[in-house]
């Protein structure tokens, strides 16, 4: 399915070598002031070609909004946005077109509908997230108007890992982390991370980490159990992102270390308010957020086109065979998987929070 939401209701189109790639808002509320400029700010932080770290493919990324704003306002219609595909280079793959990569999902998708574009991955390739990203920054801005903010940022790349990290001021830790190549919130860290990446690039191999995403600003309330928990729908928008592979929420794995007396979050009283003294529960119990800041992490595996000589098999001798896979591709895609995951939760908040009234749908 190509549709995302139930209220705040996101639907994406294209392939990687495709004319464009777009996406269709609906159900964002009429009357929310946003821009062309805000929507290319988030676009920009997505687009390759920006450092040394990423594919060397070169897209301006450049939205062109085709309905539902007027006179820098949503409509309450359709918000329809297109980012065409400009340098677009398919030759390197019509080697493999009848070579599934190893990692890709060349073989799965060709089993499953029998005819495919074999151009980049087509519908299945990163490429198709810079739809997710326009959508989020409409998202993004509605959720804002409201208090919540999203931040997410590199936590591990190749192993190296920043700890923990408490984000205070969203605004400038946002600005250190946009600034940072491998975009880390540790400029120390940062370079180690860079370092690795450049070294498995050099080895004609890639790399994979983990991105951390904190939400600030979500009120209780949000997520409708048993089904359309807020985890549960956070889960399912971030593993639909391609090459993520793992989820945690609050101290995730490390709960099943821990004792009950450990695990639990202690209630207090804080100016009036109930809330948790510590936040092991990432700010969601029982599929309802809780009031505390949302704490998740995502697990983004190497990139699967990679120089190394790799085993696959010919689809049309049915034999076995090599490759090595040409073109332009991320050593790490965790860098511009970043505001990839802040759109998918920003989406997944903003539909929660017109579900539940939290934002009305008349602004």
């Amino acid at each position: 399915m190509n549709t995302f939401g139930r209220i705040f209701r996101v639907t994406t189109y294209g392939e990687s070598h495709g004319s464009g790639i777009g996406s269709i808002v609906d159900g964002c509320p009429f009357g929310l002031e946003l821009t062309g400029e805000e929507i290319q700010i988030e676009l920009d932080r997505r687009k390759p070609g920006k450092t040394c770290v990423e594919t060397e493919r070169k897209e301006p990324d450049q939205v062109e909004i085709l309905s539902g704003i007027f006179e820098g306002k949503t409509l309450g219609t359709p918000i329809s946005m297109l980012i065409r595909n400009v340098d677009v280079d398919s030759s390197k793959y019509e080697k493999l077109r009848d070579t599934p990569r190893p990692g890709h999902a060349d073989l799965t998708w060709r089993e499953k509908f029998g005819w495919i574009d074999w151009r980049g991955g087509g519908r299945a390739s990163g490429r198709e997230t810079v739809a997710r990203v326009a959508a989020g920054a409409v998202a993004k801005k509605l959720l804002k108007k409201f208090g919540i903010e999203v931040i997410a940022y590199s936590k591990e790349i190749a192993g190296i890992n920043i700890g923990e990290i408490e984000i205070k001021d969203v605004g400038k830790s946002q600005r250190i982390i946009n600034a940072s190549p491998v975009r880390t919130i540790d400029p120390r860290k940062g370079r180690e991370m860079e370092n690795a990446v450049l070294s498995a690039k050099n080895e004609k191999d890639s790399v994979g980490g983990v991105i951390e995403a904190i939400a600030v600003g979500v009120p209780t309330g949000l997520g409708e159990p048993i089904f359309d928990k807020l985890d549960a729908d956070l889960a399912k928008a971030l593993m639909s992102i391609p090459a993520v592979k793992g989820i945690e929420i609050g101290k995730g794995f490390e709960l099943a270390r821990m004792k009950g007396s450990e695990a639990n979050d202690p209630l207090v009283i804080k100016n009036g308010k109930i809330q948790t003294k510590t936040n092991n529960c990432g700010g969601i119990l029982g599929g309802i957020s809780n009031g505390m800041p949302i704490i998740l992490r995502v697990v983004i595996k190497p990139t699967s086109s990679i120089g190394k000589e790799q085993h696959t098999v010919d689809l049309r001798s049915m034999e076995e065979t090599t490759i090595e896979i040409k073109g332009r591709h991320d050593p790490c895609i965790v860098p511009r998987a970043v505001p990839v995951v802040e759109a998918m939760i920003s989406l997944v908040l903003a539909d929660h929070s017109l579900i539940s009234g939290f934002i009305p749908r008349k602004l």
